[in-house]
């Protein structure tokens, strides 16, 4: 598997590396660990000396671990590499999936929180660590390990840190898998916590392991041309901390922690039956039936089929803990319950299963399976010829004795280790009787018929090892991919209650045009159980699937799947028609103003479909520049029946007098649009005024008893990242409804600007309106649904007082601007497809948000930095072109100076938000771009 990985799993070096210990050598995990390392490093043209390679990028380490025995069905290509099925709760998972899929965002997480001396984490390939939204912060040592807590009963198989009780945190030693009454017994003195499997490692660190396992670093290779043996938990584990159970003084000279994951969640997929039970435990984790849709809230049975054709019909009591992938099972065969069955051929065989079986056929040579069988709970360990060995859940020994069969005749001796017998026959698909295979694994064998026994003695016999080094993993993999893609439509045809729609669709999309599967009829809206989104969806697939076959039209319902976003918020508005009269007398002018809004984190999850599904989160603040509010809107009657709109910083002016006029609100490069969509929201449109029945604009301006002259004041660069287009809708929301009596308090301004954006078509969310409409620093928190209500938790505001506001904290404007709607398109569309990248990035800045607040309510500045850093980190990780290489010149510049920095709003230009080490910091800062513009424009603002 590590020859073929790159191209089996498409990961092409150097990005990936796939090895395994050379033939005939046991490197253990340090070896191992050192070995992989190398080899990447190898692949990656080796121009450059190991440590510069290892400086160059954060490295990742998986141990897929050794021969699998207990999980034989994954053990040729390894547990980190099995399939793993589609959580019905979650979103933007893949059909092809592996355990590593699920591993990696996890993964990245940690790494996100690491500090800057880690250069290197090793994990485990045979666990799933689901980690909590919230993460402690990880201190700076050259070894730290991630702990949990368990009783002594689950930790006394695996590795467990040792801490004094005085001392949290502080790594005393490490045990390998101590008895549950040593654990007892040391905890009087010291917590202890269960090695999560994921170790932090220092540059100083790693290369303490290199040269434990035969590295030299003079000629850059090992002694003697390969890694040696070293066990990185029997071994280096031991040396860790300050009172360790090993002497080493290399090892002992580290600097090692353990850090808590408090509430993470463990699953082990070490074994057959573990693998069934964790991924129920993963399929039950969320019973809210609003994230579940029809498939309702009952709890998943203990039965899972991937990439199958199944036809026999399941009972839940009589075939539970089943495991059925990559095979074809038809109605002609009888189940019974604890079965993992892998690589089943296309077939009619009517085959009976005893409580237990197991079957895996794996390919060999062009048209050959090896047929292994055994029992779910097989250790696969022990001497053939012990009493006590197991196979298929019974003595081994019995199995030959039982079928008369004499160990030296089938050519092997009692005394080999069952991993390494000969025991499972290889066959053609038309040699596999159906009778025959029940031979291989009846508790009583049928003795009457056929000479079976004989049959099994000629036949070619593979080893559970050969099995893993013959195996053809391309046949596997095609097999795999066959059935997939035969399971598409029906999936499809049956959206309602699979999880369909909640796929990656963009994937999906390849996976269905290549096979070449009709598309239905798009979704009904008037069947039972279609969500609103479910429309959306299923025009954004159409359009993903036709445009990977080349189809011309697939951008019709790519932008058809807009348009129904756009209505279902405007509809929304339209629910609450308003009726405009007249509130002021001829002389009087109602005057709005607003402020702009910073945003320190959580930009993004406000944005539609992602807060109507997920809720939104956002931390920014309000604040004037310059010492005043910098959008302004002046609205008074006039003595035509006309609208009359006015820029006061662009110096123009536009007049409307008919609907048609006022309706044209969605014409690209329309000055006015904001405006006419924000006169038709006040109820200059038939279909936003409840009475309506005007048989013209004029008509209803003669009733409502003049007509309308606003003027519009931004004295921010358009495209500046401050909000200003949302905020001066919102602004002319407010001052349009105040002249016309209409009562809007805060929210109502909120959910009209949010309906206003997506009459606009530039979409958009609501953090910017809500920025400006709400006073001071808060955090702001929608619910998922059609409707977002925001609900505000205001924080203290010394952190933007006096004594940082323009003196630590800094707001350059760099001259450079750039408009968010294409940003906004391509980042929709992902959400649209539950693009994984893009669900995971908007994930983690909603945990920022949180992560923004608690400091700012503790206020802590240290820990705003660290927010306001990954914010900008996570906004380029969406976008690359968030940061163009203009303003990262800007921030090169002043690198040395700066705690954080972040361009506002979606990036690319505007403002930058700077946050210096402290106020001299700030003072040389300033200087610099001060004394040196990047431009004519750029400046500082207060």
């Amino acid at each position: 598997m590590a020859e073929e990985f790159e191209a089996l799993e498409g990961c092409p070096r150097p990005g990936w590396t796939a090895v395994s210990d050379p033939p005939d050598s046991n490197l253990g995990s340090g070896g191992g660990t050192a070995h992989a390392l190398v080899e990447a490093w190898r692949s990656s043209g080796a121009d450059r000396s190991f440590s510069d390679w290892l400086d160059a990028g954060r490295k990742l380490i998986v141990l897929g671990g050794g021969q699998n025995r207990r999980l034989p069905a994954y053990a040729p290509v390894g547990k980190m590499l099995m399939p793993i099925p589609v959580f019905r709760w979650a979103r933007g998972q893949r059909l092809t999936q592996t355990l590593l899929d699920l591993q990696l965002p996890e993964y990245r997480r940690v790494f996100d929180l690491a500090g800057s001396r880690v250069v290197a984490m090793v994990a485990s390939g045979d666990v799933f660590l689901r980690l909590p939204s919230e993460l402690p912060q990880l201190p700076a040592v050259d070894v730290l390990g991630l702990g949990m807590w368990v009783t002594p009963e689950t930790a006394q198989h695996f590795g467990v840190f040792f801490s004094p009780r005085e001392r949290p945190g502080e790594l005393a030693f490490y045990l390998q898998k101590p008895s549950p009454s040593r654990i007892r017994q040391l905890s009087a003195s010291h917590l202890y916590l269960v090695d999560s499997g994921i170790w932090l490692l220092s540059e100083r660190a790693v290369g303490v392991i290199l040269r434990h396992s035969g590295w030299d670093e003079v000629s850059q290779d090992f002694r003697g041309g390969s890694a040696g043996f070293y066990e990185l938990y029997g071994q280096f584990g031991l040396a860790l901390g300050q009172s360790p159970t090993e002497r080493d003084a290399e090892v002992n000279a580290l600097s090692s922690s353990v850090a808590p994951l408090p509430a993470a969640q463990f699953f082990h997929f070490g074994a057959s039956r573990h693998m069934i039970e964790s991924i129920s435990a993963l399929q039950n984790l969320e019973l809210d039936e609003t994230k579940l849709g029809l498939a309702g809230a009952r709890r998943h049975p203990d039965q899972y089929l991937q990439n199958a054709r199944f036809a026999f019909p399941l009972r839940l009591e009589e075939n539970h803990t089943l495991w059925i992938e990559n095979s074809t099972i038809p109605a002609t065969w009888r189940l019974a319950f604890d079965h993992v069955l892998t690589g089943v051929p296309d077939n009619q065989w009517d085959l009976r299963l005893e409580p237990g079986v197991c079957l895996d056929f794996a390919p060999i040579g062009k048209n050959q399976y090896c047929v292994r069988s055994y029992g779910i709970d097989d250790p696969f360990a022990g001497g053939v010829g012990d009493s006590d060995t197991v196979w298929l859940g019974r003595s081994c020994i019995d199995w030959f004795q039982q079928r008369g069969i004499d160990l030296a005749a089938a050519g092997i001796d009692a005394r080999t280790d069952i991993q390494e017998a000969p025991l499972f026959p290889v066959l053609t698909r038309s040699g596999c009787h159906p009778r025959f295979l029940e031979w291989l694994f009846a508790a009583k064998p049928d003795l009457t018929g056929d000479n079976f026994a004989r049959r099994w003695l000629e036949l070619p016999r593979l080893s559970a090892s050969q099995i893993a080094e013959r195996i053809d993993l391309s046949r596997l993999y095609c097999q795999r991919a066959d059935n997939r893609l035969h399971c598409l439509a029906p999936m499809l045809d049956n959206h309602r209650w699979s999880v369909f729609f909640k796929l990656d669709l963009e994937s999906t999309a390849k996976l269905y045009a290549e096979a070449g599967h009709r598309l239905p009829e798009p979704v009904d809206s008037s069947e039972t159980g279609v969500s609103p989104m479910h429309l959306v969806r299923d025009q954004m697939f159409r359009a993903a699937v036709m445009r990977h076959r080349g189809q011309p039209d697939w951008a019709l319902h790519e932008e058809q799947a807009f348009d129904h976003l756009r209505r279902m918020l405007e509809r929304d508005a339209q629910l609450t028609p308003v009726c405009p009269q007249c509130r002021v007398i001829e002389d009087q002018i109602v005057w709005g103003r607003s402020p702009v809004r910073l945003d320190l984190a959580g930009g993004w999850t406000d944005t539609p479909p992602y807060c109507l599904e997920n809720g939104g989160r956002v931390v920014n603040l309000a604040v004037d520049l310059n010492g005043q509010p910098p959008i302004q809107v002046f609205a008074k009657l006039s003595e035509g029946f006309e609208l009359v709109m006015r820029s006061i910083d662009l110096g123009r002016e536009q007049h409307v007098r008919t609907y048609a006029e006022l309706e044209a609100f969605t014409h690209p490069g329309d000055e006015f649009a904001l405006a006419k969509a924000a006169f038709a929201l006040t109820g200059f449109l038939p279909r936003f005024h409840s009475r309506g029945g005007f048989a013209s604009l004029e008509d209803q301006l003669r009733d409502f008893g003049g007509g309308i002259e606003v003027s519009l004041l931004s004295a921010v660069p358009k495209g500046s990242g401050l909000g200003t287009s949302s905020i001066l809708s919102a602004t002319l929301l407010a001052t349009l409804g105040e002249l016309c009596g209409l009562s809007w308090d805060r929210e109502d301004l909120f959910a009209r600007t949010l309906a206003l954006e997506q009459m606009l078509t530039t979409g958009g969310g609501w953090q910017d309106q809500a920025g400006g409409l709400f006073r001071g620093i808060k955090l702001i928190e929608t619910g998922p649904g059609l409707a977002q209500k925001p609900t505000l938790r205001w924080l203290p505001e010394y952190l933007f007082g006096n004594d940082f506001a323009n003196q630590s904290i800094l707001l350059y404007y760099t001259g450079l601007t750039r408009l968010a709607k294409n940003i906004l398109r391509e980042i929709v569309r992902g959400i649209f497809l539950n693009s994984p990248d893009h669900l995971e990035t908007v994930a983690a800045i909603g945990a920022n948000a949180t992560m923004a607040f608690n400091a700012i309510q503790k206020a802590d500045y240290a820990g705003l930095a660290a927010a306001v850093r990954t914010s900008w980190q996570l906004n380029q990780r969406l976008d690359s072109g968030t940061n163009p290489p203009a303003v990262q010149q800007i921030l090169d510049r002043i690198g040395d100076y700066l705690e954080a920095a972040k361009l506002l709003g979606a990036g690319g230009g505007g403002y930058l938000l700077l946050l210096a080490k402290d106020d001299e910091a700030a003072g040389r800062l300033r200087q610099e771009l001060e004394n040196q513009p990047p431009n004519e424009r750029a400046r500082f603002v207060n």
